[in-house]
């Protein structure tokens, strides 16, 4: 039978060298944006919680970053809590949402469709987080087209 004779791991140990950088740490140009959009379901996988921790990142580089819910990704900003709102309910549980205002805190701005608030997801704007801005439906593609014509990086996510 075989043996193993490796020690087994600690805590504190180290399992990939984390220093390592590769490539340049890219800052942003004066008057630079970024436009993360979500249309994704809260909690159907980690990609709001990534690519809010990417759109804090890039607001951190310098670009005027602004964030798109649309579609499912209205729920990501809908406030949250067990029992009551603002609670977590387990480790983890408003990660999002603390994300969310952690980016708007430092001066992030985030927008979420009222059509998908109300009629797909029956959600009020007095639901959102405090701070996300309410915008119509025929912004959603204005917004995005505006971020186009200033030659804003964006970084689309797009999940069923």
């Amino acid at each position: 039978m075989a043996v193993v004779s490796a020690p087994a791991h600690q805590k504190g140990d180290f399992f990939v060298d984390y220093e390592e950088k590769v490539f340049e740490d890219v800052k942003a140009e004066p008057g630079e944006k970024a436009l993360v959009t979500f249309h994704t379901v809260a909690f159907e996988g980690s990609i709001g919680l990534v690519n809010m921790l990417q759109a804090t990142r890039l607001q951190r580089k310098g670009f005027d970053t602004s964030v798109l819910l649309y579609g499912p990704g209205v729920t990501l900003g809908i406030q949250r809590g067990f029992p009551k709102l603002g609670d977590e309910a387990f480790p983890g549980h408003l990660a999002v949402n603390n994300q969310i205002e952690k980016f708007i805190g430092e001066g992030g701005k985030v927008y979420a469709c009222r059509f998908a608030l109300q009629a797909l997801y029956g959600h009020g704007e007095p639901s959102l987080i405090p701070g996300i801005r309410p915008i119509a439906p025929q912004d959603v593609l204005d917004l995005i087209l505006l971020h186009r014509k200033d030659n804003a990086f964006t970084l689309h996510t797009w999940t069923l």
